[in-house]
């Protein structure tokens, strides 16, 4: 299937393998959306205000660091990938 002499059995794959990739971007998206929605209603957990956080307020001005916050999500989302890639195999 693959050793077609004009690639047409490749070609007739990429429209549809296209098509399910733009799916799953747009159920992310919309989940990341609701996520960000609730998360300004709920506080999740008090990310974002996490001891080492670092914040600075000044006069006119409010400078914040999310240090702390940075690594928890990735930490997170590192297990989370490596959980979903070794339960793919």
């Amino acid at each position: 299937m693959w050793l077609v002499p004009e690639g047409r059995a490749l070609e007739a794959n990429v429209p549809l393998q296209v098509g399910r990739f733009l799916v799953i971007v747009g159920v992310v998206m919309v989940a990341a959306g609701l996520l960000l929605m609730a998360g300004a209603k709920f506080n999740f957990w008090g990310l974002g205000r996490l001891p080492g956080d670092v914040a600075y307020k000044g006069k006119n001005t409010t400078i914040y660091f999310p240090i702390v916050t940075c690594l928890v999500v990735s930490a997170v989302l590192t297990l989370l990938f490596w959980l979903v890639s070794f339960l793919r195999r």
